[in-house]
């Protein structure tokens, strides 16, 4: 048993044994009163400054009228105040959008600073494992600067030396719950750093109707919808190859046929050729005038088209070996953009194996060497599963619509996409709010982009056979199919 000594008796004892049963008690050293008064005037300078540094107009307006009001009096400061104030209120009012770009979002962001992310920083931080409490110490993250848009807070913070970028995205949910958001995106700003996203709305919940109609003739990138930021989308189809995968009714038909829209002047000006194969006979065959010969339904012909594409796709390299690396549309040369529409059934499900060979072969050619000749493809599937499509790592684009599966999301998008906040799974199932939502994650970029396709309906794809064929009276659907 310990053995207790009264006093302080047992501070003066020493022991030369380490299996001692006596309790030793620490010494004490007491700090002079000045310098703890020292240090403490320090922190609380340094603390005015750096807060006039990183607030200096929040501090003006605290401070100016203190300040008039002891130099002259309360009527001067009052009239101090409501001065600004007069012009500032019918800003808010008549000019929402130059008032909230110069000063509403950074009203905002200072609130939000204050009321909830200083707030419970420590706390959410520590509980969710980002920091760490060592010895009556807490090391955190630090969050340096918070900035404000229309739809999200965009935080940026300084990871404590030998975190990683994984610790963070394992924690997205954590950090969501913590901070009264829906959701949390992770990308990386620069070494240390990491940029957090935190939505406050969702900008893409209400349907778009179709893009017009390019005035010129463009292979892209092509208008086909709007980003969570606001601003357009824009897919690049030339020069790439694209995946978009989607579970029924998650709206794959919107990009589909809004890259087609994008395309229909290059098309009537011959600098692109569209080749569809359908063989689900639904999606693709409304606007059967527009492909011409180039379309196919039938698996045999499927196999025909895909392979005629590829003898176009080596001729091409033929001729542009050692002439030009890259392509560039003319009509003698144009663009080729193969659609496919639920390739699974053409690769997976085709019972017949002749076919199924045929057809995966001339899928795996296209994607590996047609990008340099002006041969793309963009196919579009609802199992995103290895065994269902085992070339998607061959397209360098990838779309992922609403899924079934949170797995699924990294089967598409690649490896750690949604601990990047790409929720794919999370979309909703509602058409008005979920079809054509979609994560993209680009070739030049690991970094998921949200973003919503717009609505092409069947009289927008009337109106676009009629152009594209030069027929002026309506096309019904029965002659379309």
């Amino acid at each position: 048993m310990f053995k207790k000594l009264p006093g302080d008796e047992a501070q003066h004892l020493v022991s030369t044994t380490p299996d001692t049963a006596v309790v030793f008690r620490p010494a004490v050293v007491q700090t002079p009163a000045i310098v703890t008064l020292v240090i403490f005037a320090w922190r609380l300078l340094v603390g005015a400054v750096r807060l006039l540094w990183r607030h200096p107009i929040a501090s003006a307006v605290v401070a100016v009228p203190g300040v008039i009001w002891t130099m002259y009096d309360w009527r001067a400061a009052l009239i101090a105040v409501t001065a600004p104030v007069s012009v500032l209120i019918p800003w808010a009012f008549f000019e929402r959008t130059s008032f909230n770009r110069w000063i509403g979002w950074r009203l905002l962001a200072w609130w939000r600073l204050v009321w909830v992310y200083r707030r419970h920083w420590q706390p959410v931080m520590i509980v969710s494992g980002l920091g760490r409490h060592v010895r009556g110490r807490d090391y955190l993250p630090r969050l340096i600067r918070i900035r404000c848009t229309f739809w999200a807070d965009v935080l940026t913070v300084k990871m404590i030396s030998g975190q990683s970028v994984k610790d963070w995205a394992d924690r997205i949910d954590h950090l969501a719950h913590g901070f009264g958001a829906t959701s949390c995106r992770v990308t990386v700003e620069r070494s240390g750093r990491l940029r957090l996203t935190f939505p406050r709305c969702d900008p893409l919940a209400v349907p778009l109707p179709a893009v017009a109609i390019p005035a010129e003739a463009s292979v892209g990138p092509i208008e086909i919808g709007k980003q969570e930021d606001g601003s357009p989308y824009r897919l690049k189809v030339h020069g790439t190859h694209v995946l978009i995968a989607g579970a029924t009714g998650a709206g794959k038909g919107s990009f589909l046929w809004s890259a087609i829209r994008g395309l229909l002047p290059a098309m009537r000006a011959g600098l692109v050729q569209v080749w569809a194969l359908d063989p689900k006979l639904m999606e693709l065959s409304f606007g059967r005038a527009i492909f011409g010969d180039h379309y196919a339904a039938d698996p045999a012909a499927c196999a025909d088209l895909l392979e005629a594409a590829v003898k176009i796709m080596q001729e091409r390299a033929g001729r542009f070996a050692g002439v030009q690396r890259n392509h560039i549309p003319t009509t003698e040369d144009p663009f080729l953009l193969v659609l496919v529409d639920e390739v699974a059934f053409l690769t997976a499900y085709q019972s017949d194996k002749g076919l199924k060979v045929r057809i995966s072969a001339a899928l795996a050619t296209l994607t590996t060497q047609g990008r340099a000749v002006g041969v793309g493809v963009m196919a579009a599937l609802q199992d995103p599963r290895k065994e269902v499509m085992n070339i998607r790592n061959l397209f360098p684009d990838k779309i992922a619509l609403r899924l079934d599966e949170s797995e699924q999301v990294d089967m598409v998008l690649g490896d750690g996409a949604r601990d990047r906040g790409a929720l794919a799974d999370l979309i909703s199932p509602r058409p008005e709010q979920g079809a054509g939502v979609a994560y993209v994650r680009l070739e030049s970029s690991p970094d998921p982009i949200r973003v919503r396709a717009a609505y092409v309906s069947d009289t927008d794809i009337r109106d676009m056979a009629a152009l594209f064929t030069g027929d002026t009276t309506p096309i019904e659907m029965g002659d379309a199919a």
